[in-house]
């Protein structure tokens, strides 16, 4: 009799192994076992948008064919409390993750950053496109601060000198950055970029820090190849202002125009009524043309010593000719009109 309870208790002790194993093996394929199959993408980023829900997750995996099965997925994200608590973000998603490696990247909140280049941007448009390329924040409602004047008020601009706010650099931002979070790290990034020793520069000038970005900006679309010509382009300019002279630069007349194109500006181009043509109007234009580099504004702040007040574009060699005389600066102009014709540029 002593037998039976043994075989019974032996039964009972197999199965129950049989049992556990197979649960465990169970719970280790849904836990650790690849589930992000990408193929070819090998890896990609996957964005969670503010405010959005655990179903619109799952269903977004899903949909963008991330996640193999659905299920195991929602059992370990359940498992771990993912399920409430979605945390916006850019996540990086790489081939053979597994549900608990996917599940603790995004329950982390383990999200990359943007690195954001501000760079060849010439207009608010062109701003908040680039922007909201780049980041969740909306470029309507960044176009929109751009434009008012009383909320630029709280930076000490309006909105036709904010350009001067922004430096050409490379940005790290979160991804579910606001288009009022990218303009409070643009301010404070102009603080830091604006140090003592810039300020005692542009003091010693006699030109604000918005009067040395308009100026710069000039100078830069003057100059674009060669960065030693623009301290000399920069002195030229600032002896043209203390004489009271119009600036007369080219590049002012294309923004005016909207064609940045042009490779010949014409007579009658200069006749354009535009408060940025500085062949119609003495002093700096009200803005910027472009966002200067930060070479370009020291080239402004540092600017060479000469008596320069002309200068002509050398055909061919994408340096200047600079003259202090008007009729030395005509032999110039002559030979350069002359090479254009030459070579058949009209416009």
């Amino acid at each position: 009799m002593a037998e039976k309870p043994k075989k019974r208790f032996l039964t009972f002790f197999l199965i129950l192994a049989f049992l556990l194993t197979g649960t465990g093996l169970w719970v280790y394929v849904w836990v650790y076992r690849s589930n992000v199959e990408l193929g070819d993408r090998r890896g990609e980023y996957f964005y969670i948008r503010d405010h959005e829900t655990y179903p619109e997750v799952v269903s977004n995996l899903v949909e963008r064919h991330v996640i193999r099965n659905r299920s195991s997925f929602e059992w370990v994200a359940h498992l771990k409390k993912y399920d409430t608590n979605v945390k916006p973000g850019r996540y990086h998603i790489t081939e053979k993750m597994s549900n608990n490696t996917l599940v603790n990247l995004l329950r982390k909140g383990d999200a990359e950053p943007v690195h954001f280049t501000l760079n060849a941007v010439r207009t608010k448009e062109q701003l908040a496109s680039r922007v909201g390329g780049k980041l969740e924040a909306d470029s309507t409602a960044l176009l929109r601060m751009l434009n008012d004047d009383a909320y630029l008020s709280r930076f000490g601009m309006n909105s036709t000198t904010v350009l001067t706010l922004f430096i050409p650099n490379t940005y790290e931002f979160l991804w579910v950055s606001s288009a009022e979070d990218f303009m409070d790290q643009m301010a404070r990034d102009y603080k830091k970029f604006w140090s003592e020793e810039r300020r005692t520069q542009a003091k010693a000038l006699g030109l604000s820090q918005t009067e040395v970005v308009i100026l710069a900006s000039i100078v830069q679309e003057e100059q674009t190849r060669y960065q030693d010509e623009r301290q000399v382009i920069a002195g030229l300019y600032l002896n043209r202002l203390k004489e009271h002279m119009a600036l007369q630069s080219d590049p002012t007349v294309r923004y005016a125009l909207g064609d940045f194109t042009l490779n010949r500006v014409l007579n009658e181009d200069l006749h354009i009524a535009s408060p940025y043509n500085t062949y119609l109007h003495t002093g700096l234009p009200p803005g910027p043309i472009c966002f200067p580099e930060p070479a370009s504004v020291d080239a402004v702040l540092t600017p060479a010593k000469h008596k320069f007040l002309y200068m002509c574009a050398e055909y061919g060699t994408g340096r200047h000719n600079f003259s202090e005389t008007f009729e030395q600066h005509k032999i110039y102009a002559q030979r350069y009109r002359e090479a254009l014709d030459k070579n058949g540029i009209k416009r």
